[in-house]
């Protein structure tokens, strides 16, 4: 009878257990970050439109966290603002009026930095996904993808990106693309081949934000 009892209480612990974690691989996980470099750092209110998207659309257990992308981007001092949704709507709710009024604050005094490290900027994004155990990760770049760095900074070697869809948004085109289209072409490419090679289960890019919403969606 005892032995009987033991094993129906450890039948209900793994079933609990079992039910948090799908709890868990139903959550979405969403970390965007914002070039805010040279002249780019004027697209800002097309990323507030996202920001706004996102946090209409994220359900309770999802979570959210829009960094910037500067001269030096690994690290979580770049995390503007940062939030797993509460379960409660009311208290979501009042999560996501402080988010927005984070994120309104940021928008407002942002400036351009001189360089611009994507690749600390996902390096960073990676490591807050994967600690959400969400089972859909996705890092949306709002840049134009044109990657520059100080003589310092250090960022050629692999990387880690598994299980994690990483969405390039309004990625508008430089001048020198204007001139020679193949280097729109080819920087995008250079992005896909690395994005892919770090085991990223999906890259896309998306210049149109209405269409957003039909890749979000799950």
């Amino acid at each position: 009878m005892l032995k009987r009892l033991i094993l129906a209480s450890v039948a209900l612990l793994v079933t609990a257990v079992a039910g948090c974690g799908d709890s868990r691989n139903n959550a979405h996980g969403v970390y965007m970050l914002i070039d805010t470099s040279g002249t780019y750092a004027q697209e800002s209110g097309k990323a507030q439109l996202i920001i706004n998207y996102l946090l209409g659309t994220l359900q309770p257990g999802d979570s959210l966290a829009v960094a910037r992308v500067k001269s030096r981007s690994f690290s979580e001092k770049d995390i503007v603002a940062k939030a797993r949704f509460d379960v409660r709507p009311s208290q979501a709710n009042a999560q996501k009026r402080v988010f927005r009024d984070n994120i309104d604050g940021f928008l407002k005094t942002v400036k351009g930095s001189a360089y611009t490290d994507i690749t600390g900027g996902l390096l960073q994004g990676a490591e807050f996904l994967n600690e959400t155990g969400a089972g859909t990760k996705t890092i949306i770049i709002f840049s134009d993808m044109q990657e520059e760095l100080d003589k310092m900074t250090v960022r050629d070697f692999p990387i880690s990106l598994k299980n994690i869809r990483i969405v390039a948004v309004n990625v508008v085109k430089l001048k020198t693309d204007n001139v020679d289209p193949r280097r729109y072409m080819d920087r995008l490419g250079a992005w896909q081949k690395r994005v892919e090679a770090a085991g990223a289960s999906q890259w896309l890019v998306i210049n149109d934000i209405e269409h957003l919403d039909s890749v979000l969606r799950r």
